[in-house]
């Protein structure tokens, strides 16, 4: 992974690592973990705890929804200046897990019958994506959706990760974006790959597709997400926010960031708590909490948002190692879902990272069994994928471990 990934835009983190999520056409299937009341969990406490014991992160929370049963595990603290722990209601920034609520919308519109993957991005956007390469006729929605688009990441464009990268971010991270300033930025870089013939993430595809959902609905994004899913899943802190919104509504503890690689004990720690949301536009500035995430999960996995037809194309994976930048071992992409190969199987789901908020949630693939977990720091000492890799050690606790019957 480039280095500029590592600390450009909030969501460019997301952009190469944390949405590590992807997911294969045939996965073998996970078992069921037991009933939480009969105990369990201690091997995915152990990794909450080695999170902070050994990869210095200041905290780490996680949640397990398991055929009815709950349960709730955190270690560390929310708030290194307080001491404060970590409560089921704390929000945070879910970074690139925002694409699954857009990718969702978007499929949702096709059932309904408001267009199709098949339009083009010029049919929905006309002249938004022309010149300097790009041919918006040429360039479909599903290929917005699986990154296969072509399409230059504005995350990764130079200028923009000079301003964002290391200890230029604090001066620039109440910087304000409109979502066409950011398809503009993406654009002004040479296309990756003709259409169609590649995969490469790309956060411009998903601030073009979240303009479509605005374009074919004719209402903000933000109320979408909350007509579609937080109103009727009881998602309560779970929202879009506004551009200029720089904290977070609601009880949440402190996110912080070294600036630099995911591995380096020694740099210092700032708190990047505020920042602001535009960056993040359709793909990585929602607002949401560990409850709120595995319901989501759980009633999209379970087949509760979308017909077996919308689903079938969603769960439609790419294969990333065959992109040019390649991608997280043993993961695969799909239309906004991912999923991870375990040593005892798939998981589904989808991740996210921005400045100081890493989150995972996956789970079985019918979602009977999910776990969401967050840490409010983007570093793991040690570690070179960083907080990627504490997040692969509760999977394996949970999901291989004691959760495998």
């Amino acid at each position: 992974m480039k280095t500029t990934t590592r600390t450009a835009l909030a969501t460019g983190l997301a952009t190469a690592v944390a949405a590590a999520l992807l997911t294969a056409t045939a996965p073998a299937a996970l078992a069921a973990a037991p009933d939480a009341r009969h105990g369990g969990h201690q091997g995915l406490q152990a990794a909450l705890d080695q999170a902070v014991t050994v990869n210095g992160l200041p905290g780490v929370t996680a949640e397990v929804r398991d055929h009815g049963s709950t349960w709730y595990g955190q270690s560390g603290t929310a708030d290194l200046a307080t001491g404060q722990k970590f409560e089921p209601q704390d929000r945070f920034r879910i970074g690139s897990t925002t694409k699954t609520f857009v990718a969702t919308a978007l499929l949702q519109l096709e059932a309904e019958g408001k267009l199709t993957l098949d339009d083009s991005v010029e049919q929905w956007l006309p002249g938004l994506v022309d010149g300097n390469g790009y041919d918006g006729s040429k360039i479909t929605l599903r290929q917005l959706l699986n990154h296969t688009s072509g399409i230059a990441n504005f995350a990764m464009d130079e200028t923009v990760s000079k301003e964002f990268r290391g200890e230029a971010f604090l001066q620039h991270r109440f910087d304000r974006f409109t979502p066409r300033q950011l398809v503009g930025i993406g654009i002004g870089v040479k296309p990756s790959f003709a259409p169609g013939t590649s995969w490469e993430y790309s956060d411009t595809n998903y601030v073009l597709a979240a303009l479509v959902v605005e374009q074919a609905t004719g209402h903000s994004l933000a109320q979408e997400i909350a007509d579609r899913f937080a109103k009727p899943l009881h998602l309560k802190s779970t929202y879009e926010p506004a551009a200029d919104d720089t904290g977070i509504q609601g009880p949440h503890g402190r996110f912080y960031s070294k600036l630099g690689p995911f591995d380096a004990p020694t740099l210092p720690v700032y708190d990047v708590t505020e920042l602001s949301p535009s960056w993040g536009y359709g793909s990585g500035d929602m607002i949401s909490t560990v409850g709120d995430l595995s319901t989501f999960f759980q009633a999209l996995l379970g087949g509760r948002l979308l017909p077996p037809a919308q689903m079938a194309e969603m769960v439609t994976m790419k294969d990333p190692k065959a992109g040019p930048t390649g991608w997280i071992p043993n993961s695969h992409y799909g239309l906004g879902i991912g999923s991870i190969t375990l040593s005892c199987g798939e998981v589904w789901g989808m991740g996210g990272a921005i400045n100081g908020s890493w989150s995972y949630t996956f789970g079985s693939r019918d979602g009977r069994h999910m776990m969401s977990t967050q840490v409010n720091g983007d570093w793991a000492n040690g570690e070179a994928w960083g907080p990627v890799a504490v997040f692969t050690k509760e999977l394996e606790a949970e999901f291989c471990g004691e959760g495998k019957k």
